[in-house]
């Protein structure tokens, strides 16, 4: 647009003054925009961590739920495998691809079989809470036992023989590297077949240890249910110090043990004819040997003398089979 030649040239930017915002209204309109970029990103992060907390927390009840479970140790009774205030890592899915086994480290609820039955509280809100933090493994029930397996349903568990082992179908276990250091295998006697669906527990600290061997006038004679035990305890994740894994000890894997197990797999009417082959094979090499003799033929390993037997005359012909 063209300029108004009858204007004055001070009216003109006057105009341009006045049309620009001033110092002071651009500083509070810069501050507003500043404060609501602010309050964005403020409620933006609470949001975001809000749906992180969620998540985790949805993704621990699973694997707690499903997968695998942090215990801690609260006592001596598995030492020196196991350490009073140790968190370990136990399996719950390991059974579902193998049985339980000889020298597992387990983790069983007593309640019920060890344990008297446990009463929910009786304020609501306790009990929720109790509810909430043993889902999330905040906590834990006090009827959890860890324990190691020595029998199994089947086994013939036994202490002890003329050394002072413990046996388990006859075979000593070798338990030196994993009992408390200086330990008797154990001071109380037991001889026990341990029933179907149960197994025979011991702590690795047989002198400090509440387990199978003082349980034996419950229900079970001390042996606990297979479908209380919890999981499998593979792996001590704390302290950074003792970070390591909890194999099976090597005394169980003994061969005479897979020998024992495969005798008394085998069905009765296999071991039956086993015996009866047996008893079949020594009647027919006597029923031979007598043909043999009335025959006048010599014995497998005897010499041929040409002679016919002491007393009969050589007809020629068999003897009465």
């Amino acid at each position: 647009m063209a300029a108004d030649p009858d204007a004055e040239p001070g009216a003109e930017a006057g105009e341009q003054a006045a049309a620009e915002p001033k110092p002071a209204e651009q500083e509070t309109a810069d501050s507003a925009e500043g404060t609501d970029t602010v309050k964005r990103r403020k409620r933006s992060f609470w949001r975001d961590f809000a749906v992180i907390v969620v998540a985790a927390l949805a993704l621990t009840i699973l694997l707690k739920a499903f997968i695998v479970q942090v215990f801690s140790i609260p006592s001596g009774s598995m030492e020196n495998t196991l350490l009073p205030g140790d968190r370990i890592l136990v399996s719950k899915v390991v059974y579902d691809f193998r049985p339980i086994a000889r020298g597992d480290i387990v983790v069983f609820s007593g309640d019920g079989s060890w344990d008297p039955p446990t009463r929910p509280p009786g304020n609501w809100f306790l009990r929720i809470w109790s509810d909430a933090v043993n889902l999330v493994g905040i906590a834990g029930p006090d009827t959890d036992y860890v324990k190691r397996v020595i029998g199994v349903p089947g086994d013939h568990v036994v202490c002890c023989n003329s050394k002072g082992q413990v046996t388990v179908n006859g075979v000593a276990l070798s338990e030196s590297s994993y009992i408390f250091p200086g330990a008797a295998p154990s001071n109380q006697t037991f001889d026990i077949t341990v029933p179907a669906g149960r197994l025979w527990v011991m702590g690795d600290n047989r002198g400090d240890s509440d387990d199978s061997r003082f349980r034996q006038n419950d229900p079970g004679n001390g042996t606990i249910p297979e479908n209380e035990v919890v999981g499998r305890a593979f792996l001590i994740i704390w302290p950074f110090s003792r970070v390591s894994d909890l194999p099976i000890p090597n005394t169980f894997e003994q061969p005479a043990f897979s020998a024992a197990a495969a005798v008394a797999a085998a069905p009765p009417v296999t071991v039956a004819g086993g015996a009866a082959l047996a008893g079949a094979t020594v009647l027919t090499w006597r029923r031979r040997r007598l043909r043999n003799l009335g025959s006048g033929k010599p014995d497998a390993g005897e010499p041929d003398t040409g002679e016919p037997a002491t007393g009969e005359p050589d007809t020629g012909k068999s003897g009465p089979g």
